[in-house]
């Protein structure tokens, strides 16, 4: 009966420490950080769920992929702008997500979703997007995409777009 106690006791002590596993790699081999990795992620912007109209709400999606052959680190928020044909504004992260660590394998994804309110066109409380502009944590190139869902509505102080980033979120396995 003591025996049994304690191989039940040592395999619920293996459970717990295999239940902390952070997912590290057993290869020995750690995830990269920085800029070294960052650099052969691809980053694809959409399809869109659109706003519509003036005053509705749209998200669009971003899937972010490693290409590179090891492993890469995301440590933090990615940064989003919109340029206006002069005039470039930062999309605030969504007041909810808080920055952390996603690490991808080869051909892993993760993506974010962009949120914003359909602006009216031609209006003052507008912002006539031409183009998103998506930095990912630890890189300082900037991903250009055309923005086509139209103008963006301006919060109540007239300058802050209407929109949030949110957070890394795994896709896939």
């Amino acid at each position: 009966m003591r025996a049994t106690s304690l191989t039940v006791a040592a395999l619920a002590a293996a459970l717990l420490l295999t239940a902390c596993d952070d997912g590290g790699d057993t290869t020995g081999q750690d995830a990269k950080a920085g800029s070294g990795c960052v650099d052969e992620l691809a980053v694809e912007f959409g399809p869109a769920n659109a706003a519509p109209a003036a005053g509705d709400t749209g998200n669009v999606p971003v899937t972010v992929t490693n290409r590179g052959e090891a492993k890469c680190a995301l440590d933090g928020l990615p940064t989003l702008e919109f340029d206006a044909g002069g005039k470039t504004v930062t999309v605030a992260p969504d007041q909810a997500v808080t920055a952390g660590k996603t690490t991808l394998v080869k051909d892993a994804t993760t993506s974010f979703t962009l949120t914003y309110v359909r602006g009216e066109e031609g209006g003052g409380k507008s912002l006539a997007v031409k183009t998103a502009k998506v930095r990912l944590p630890g890189s300082t190139e900037t991903h250009n995409f055309k923005w086509s869902y139209g103008a963006v509505a301006l919060k109540s102080d007239g300058k802050t777009p209407d929109a949030s980033v949110s957070g890394f979120q795994r896709s896939g396995d």
